[in-house]
């Protein structure tokens, strides 16, 4: 059933992203998933990675990433459990790196450096904003539109000033920009860099390979191509109680890369002059 008054393609296409963001948004999802790459692993394993999570809060996560087909249980014995990556949770990976390079570009800069899980939070938070996928699906295809219009495409069934809410928190989070009160709602810079994300959630959520992201017909550019980017492995953020040792060793990206001990998804922090930073939006 149609969710908005786009082209049922298009409405399929948002409803599949909109969802896609519901599975890894949660608190804790992402570092679960995370530190769940590579080998088939205990629970005990699992939970020795997330080890700031208190008895009883991994075990619904791990159902949930299951129930939603990203992660994969192995009964071997009675006694002999493990937990993997689905091929689709496995595909799911590469698209992280590109969120933690749209944040560190386009969201304001915090007082300390943040590790890469963070920001990939902190995006994640705005990602998941009510109706924010429709809207941003239709600004960037209009290039411009008011607020009765954006209504009558994205909650056509609803009293149209419902649209004012939604459209005033992506205006707040930097994604959306107008000259004011009556006048037309447009991407800001931050939301049109949104491209590469939302096109590679559209791919993956398709079933489509990640590199199918530069012909989506919204998001997509052909002529694009993208270069490649150093990350490294280190410390997520800390749990409440203790900070543990901080890794400094770097690697090379994979398209599925592989996870020991406590290792979880960062990138090496920037620095930038204070005044250089690019219109955005808030941390959450």
């Amino acid at each position: 059933m149609a969710i908005t008054a786009l082209p049922p393609g298009t409405d399929a296409d948002i409803a599949r992203v909109t969802e896609a963001l519901a599975m890894i948004t949660p608190r804790w999802n992402t570092r679960i998933l995370l530190a769940l790459s590579g080998p088939p692993q205990r629970y005990s394993e699992v939970a020795a990675k997330v080890s700031w999570l208190q008895a009883g809060q991994l075990h619904p996560k791990i159902k949930a990433l299951c129930d939603a087909g990203l992660v994969v249980r192995s009964e071997h014995t009675a006694r002999h459990v493990t937990y993997g990556h689905t091929e689709r949770g496995a595909a799911l990976l590469p698209v992280l790196p590109m969120i933690v390079t749209w944040a560190e570009e386009y969201l304001e800069q915090p007082d300390r450096p943040l590790s890469a899980i963070e920001q990939i939070e902190d995006s994640l938070t705005l990602l998941t904003r009510r109706h924010a996928a429709a809207i941003l699906w239709v600004l960037k295809s209009r290039q411009e539109a008011s607020g009765r219009a954006l209504a009558r495409i994205v909650m056509p069934t609803t009293d149209w000033t419902n649209i004012y809410p939604p459209l005033r928190q992506l205006t707040a989070d930097g994604l959306v920009d107008t000259d004011g009160l009556g006048q037309p709602y447009r991407l800001s810079a931050s939301g049109h860099g949104l491209g590469p994300v939302l096109g590679a959630l559209s791919a993956w959520s398709a079933g489509q390979p990640l590199d199918h992201a530069a012909q989506h017909p919204v998001w997509g550019h052909p002529q694009a191509k993208t270069a490649p980017r150093p990350w490294i492995s280190s410390q997520s953020r800390p749990a409440p109680t203790a900070l543990p040792p901080t890794r400094t060793p770097t690697r090379s990206v994979q398209p599925s890369p592989a996870w020991h001990n406590k290792d979880l998804f960062s990138h090496r922090t920037t620095v930038r002059p204070a005044a250089a930073i690019p219109a955005g939006g808030p941390r959450r």
